[in-house]
């Protein structure tokens, strides 16, 4: 069935500099303008983010910093972006979450002021989800052909758990048998806490994912902003959590005090 339009409708997608929908920035935008009458129109644009792109975002979309060297800046092409979409309601994968607050972002940042009062929002991502529900009985039904019943019993549940890997491990060659390599498979990042607020990076370093220190390493955090730790032990944090950030603050301060005694074997030990 096709779409019945009373306006446009902007469907677009963002590669930008990172995660973050405050701070970093769009490096190439696409979007297809499709008109109430069928028209489609398609403008992609490389952007200058005017910041350094990280290597771990480059790796993902295939674009480097020479790559946008002479490229147009946000500011220099907002206009014409306003123009594509400001009569028009706004489709993406994910966009909800991420893509539009990061093109608004970007478009107050240049000057813009982009007012979503109008502008209907369509999350093809999660029309997936919701169209195709990613529950037990759903993955039950996918991979072992059959209907879950007695769902929500622990022990019907857990069996089922159980079928479930039997038969992907089944379907899909690819997948590890050994269980390291598969609990790395199964997760969509490597967390240090249970809930994903604290995660490592490829350095195993740990990393703050949550709040306005996002993205940032934990040591670096508590270096500037020591209150940082007293609020995360006081706040209703999970205890695992805690436990996490007050081992990095117990390792930096043993290191502190062990350079300090370093420092007081040279001044009355000099070689």
């Amino acid at each position: 069935m096709s779409l019945q339009l009373t306006k446009p409708i902007c469907i677009f997608d963002l590669e930008t500099t990172g995660i973050n929908t405050a701070k970093d920035r769009i490096v190439e935008i696409a979007i297809i303008r499709v008109e109430p009458d069928g028209t489609e129109i398609t403008k992609t644009w490389r952007v200058n983010p005017e910041m350094h792109i990280p290597e771990e975002a480059s790796k993902v979309h295939g674009i480097y910093d020479e790559d946008v060297a002479d490229a147009p800046t946000f500011k220099d092409i907002s206009q014409d972006i306003f123009e594509l979409i400001h009569d028009a309601d706004l489709a993406g994968f994910n966009s909800n979450r991420f893509d539009v607050p990061l093109l608004a972002e970007e478009l107050l940042r240049a000057g813009i002021d982009f007012d979503l009062k109008t502008n209907n929002l369509i999350d093809i991502q999660n029309i997936f989800h919701k169209m195709e529900p990613r529950n037990l009985t759903a993955a039950y039904k996918f991979y072992c052909d059959g209907d879950l019943t007695n769902a929500h019993s622990a022990e019907a549940d857990t069996k089922a758990t159980y079928e479930i890997l039997k038969a992907q491990l089944q379907k899909y060659d690819e997948l590890p048998k050994d269980m390291a390599a598969l609990s790395k498979f199964s997760s969509y990042f490597k967390a240090a806490d249970f809930q994903g607020r604290i995660i490592y990076n490829s350095k195993n370093e740990e990393v703050i994912n949550f709040g306005k220190y996002k993205g940032q390493k934990v040591e670096d955090v508590l270096q500037k902003d020591p209150g940082y730790y007293g609020w995360i032990m006081r706040a209703d944090f999970p205890l695992y959590t805690k436990k996490i950030i007050q081992n990095v603050y117990e390792r930096m301060k043993l290191r502190h005090e062990q350079e300090q005694l370093e420092a007081l074997k040279n001044k009355f030990n000099p070689e």
